[in-house]
This record gives C-alpha cells, structure tokens and sequence, in this order.
C-alpha cells in the first residue's frame, strides 16, 4: 500500500495542502505543531515512505550534495586524508537529511566534464571541492552558475569565496619549533608544492628557522606528491646532507621516509628526529609512533557541510571562512626531552 502513495494522497488524507506535506517531509521549521501533528500521524499510520524525485520536486530541492575530490579513485580510498574527511562530511550530511555524492577524477579535462555535467543536470544543491591540487579550475564556472560551493582548503583567490581551512603555516611552524627546541639544528623538510596547504607548511617551517636564526638551506627542502613512495624517495636524497632532524608535511610522506631512514641503518630518534602533519590513524600505529600535528580532518569536513547548508538556505553570504587551529602531539620519533605523549 505504501508503494502506491503519493504526497498528495496524504495531503487528502491528512486535511491539509499538499506543500504543508512537503514542509514536514522537509523539516520546515515553520508549521503549527497540531498540522505536523496531523501529517506525521497520517504517515505514521500509513506506511507512508516519500520517494526522493517527489520530495525533491515539492520543495524545488534535490536534497543532493556533491564532494568534488580532484583525483584518483586509488589516491582516495588510499590516502588515510579522504576517508577521515569524508567522514566528517558524511556526520553532518545525515544530520540534515541529505544525500552524498563523491565525484573522483584525474585530469583536467575530466573535471571539466565533470562539473559541466553536474551544472547541466540541476541535481546538485550544492558542492564541497576539495584543494588537492593547485589551480581553481572550476571557480569560475561555478560563480558563473551561482552554484553554491565551498572550498576545503584555500582557494588562490579567497575573495567572495567560503572556505574551511586547517592553520598549516602555524602546523609547520610549530613542529619546526619543536626540532629546534630539542636541540637539532640541521633541519630537513620533506614539503610537497602540490597545494596550498604544502606552501603554508613550508612557510612556517621557513619562520621557525628564522626565529632562531637558523639558515634556510634549499638542499634540505626537498619536494614530495603527499604519497608514500615520495616520502621514501625524498628521503633517501635527504640523507645524503646528512640532516639530525626533519619536518615532513604529511603524515604519509613520513612513513615512507621512516622506511628510509631504517635502510640506511639509522635509528629514530637517536639519529633522526621526525615530525609528521595531520595526525591520521596510522601515526599512531607506526614504529616508532609518530610526533605529528593535529589537523582537526572530520571537524572541517562538517563545518565544510554546515556552511555549504547555510549558503543553500541563503543564511550565509559566499565568503565564509574558517581556520581551525592545529596542535602539537608528541610522541616517540622525537625522543624524551620535553616529552608530552597522548
């Protein structure tokens, strides 16, 4: 029976009109309580299940949301990153009622196609894009079809455009620091130029060698893609200068560069100091465990959720921001002086 219902037989069933139906499906907030009432026990009693193209259809809304994540399905669903932050994402998209959709692709021109398909198809309410790589490619267009859309990371342009952002120049600065607070002087970093996010961890690995006049030397900043096998590669170049200590911008990376070090019969951290950025599940699992920095992954995927939700409902104006703050979380690759484990 339920099957066979459609929101204007509940409508008659209940008394009312057919868009008060849609308003309680939709959780609008403003409807007397005795109407809700009627319709909630209206539905209650019937089974009733609302299909989604209906419910869309009634509230001018597809209740659909789209993550943009500009690479690969095998980046994805490896990079420890994605699931954390998709989690968070997903926390919030539950919250409100809403479907997810996950958009993966590896070129440009691929993106292209893919958000020319999206805008063409209406489906979308609005989108979450993900600064996985330099370039916003797909800003424009979407200013142009004012879609609604916030960017996970930092845009090369922030002007007029909502972001949720972690503080990576401070993450940087602060597990420099804490190198040279230990004692180490030969500071390595294993940086990435793939984002902003590198750049801003680069920059404040740069600051804290400043502050403590220490020189900035290019052969002890050497480049990786945020992948493990960069990490282990970069690494072995490093160690041809011979570092005490190294900053590496990404918790992967510096598995990788764990391996690395452990080739060359060193030892961690009597030989080498480290220090990772972004605290995922596998810093603490490693051997030694990880000293890293602590981005708040889940929680900018849900605030990511709730200002794309606001700009929807027109509560926020593009050009929300949002820094969260990153933290210090010492464990073992960096020895026992000044120790605050977890």
């Amino acid at each position: 029976m339920s099957n066979k219902l459609t929101i204007k037989r509940i409508a008659e069933l209940s008394g009312v009109s057919k868009a008060t139906v849609s308003r309680v499906l939709n959780g609008h907030p403003n409807i007397r309580p005795e109407l809700r009432e009627q319709v909630q026990k209206v539905i209650d009693e019937t089974g009733f299940t609302p299909n989604h193209v209906a419910r869309s259809l009634a509230s001018d809304r597809s209740n659909i949301v789209g993550l943009v994540i500009p690479s690969g399905a095998q980046t994805v669903f490896n990079d420890p990153y994605f699931p954390a932050l998709t989690e968070g994402i997903a926390q919030s998209v539950k919250k409100h009622n809403l479907i997810l959709a996950l958009f993966v692709f590896q070129s440009e021109e691929e993106g292209r196609d893919t958000i020319r398909g999206i805008l063409n198809a209406g489906l979308l309410d609005g989108l979450m894009i993900t600064a996985d790589q330099k370039g916003d490619l797909f800003i424009p267009k979407l200013i142009g079809d004012k879609m609604p859309f916030v960017y996970i990371g930092r845009p090369n342009d922030s002007i007029g455009i909502s972001n949720v952002d972690a503080d990576n120049i401070s993450g940087g600065y602060q597990a420099t620091n804490h190198l040279i607070e230990l004692g180490n002087r030969r500071i390595a970093t294993i940086a990435t130029a793939m984002n902003s996010a590198g750049d801003n961890r680069l920059a404040g690995y740069r600051q804290a060698l400043k502050k403590h006049d220490i020189e900035y030397d290019e052969r002890l900043a050497q480049f990786g893609d945020y992948s493990l096998e960069s990490g282990y590669r970069v690494m072995k170049s490093l160690l041809e200068e011979k570092p005490d200590a190294v900053f590496v911008a990404s918790d992967t990376m510096a598995l990788g560069a764990i391996r690395a070090i452990r080739e060359a019969n060193l030892h961690i951290p009597d030989d080498i100091a480290i220090v990772g950025h972004d605290d995922l599940p596998p810093a603490v699992q490693a051997d030694p465990k990880l000293t890293t920095i602590h981005q708040p992954i889940d929680r900018m995927g849900q605030i990511a959720l709730e200002t794309l939700v606001n700009m929807i409902d027109s509560k926020t104006q593009p050009g929300y921001q949002t820094i969260l703050p990153t933290t210090l979380i010492i464990r073992d690759s960096c020895g026992a002086a000044n120790r605050n484990e977890e």
